[in-house]
């Protein structure tokens, strides 16, 4: 039941993205909050915080640096998502990170665009490296 909630939320976000360019605060930090208070329910809370921590720090450094390059709505989208993966441990975090950018600029090539909208990739890495972590 859980992770049905969290794909919806992840398809919301990505569909919002990709039709407006944007992550609004509605879904990005609610959804943030109940993934940090899941894994503080589950016994996860500490790694779900080291992971929203990392992750949603080195999307702000991006973002400060290069704020055209990436949005706010990424970097507090980084804070549920980094949560979820930090709930798997090191490496399924490191893959999510990692995938991510991978996937929008693979997605950027094979569209020939400038820019194409973070979010969905930073989703769709998440869920997958969450899933393989189910898996194994």
């Amino acid at each position: 039941m859980a992770a049905a909630v969290v794909l919806l939320w992840m398809g919301a976000l990505s569909v919002s993205d990709i039709r407006q360019r944007r992550l609004p605060n509605v879904l990005t930090l609610p959804g943030a909050a109940a993934i940090l208070l899941a894994a503080a329910w589950a016994g996860r809370g500490w790694p779900a915080l080291a992971g929203a921590a990392a992750l949603a720090g080195a999307y702000l450094l991006v973002h400060l640096v290069a704020p055209a390059a990436l949005g706010a709505g990424d970097v507090k989208l980084a804070i549920g998502l980094g949560g979820l993966a930090g709930c798997f441990g090191a490496d399924v975090w490191a893959l999510a990170a990692l995938g991510a950018p991978l996937l929008t600029a693979g997605w950027g090539v094979l569209r020939g665009a400038r820019t194409v909208p973070h979010g969905p990739a930073m989703c769709l890495a998440t869920a997958c490296a969450a899933g393989l972590a189910l898996l194994a």
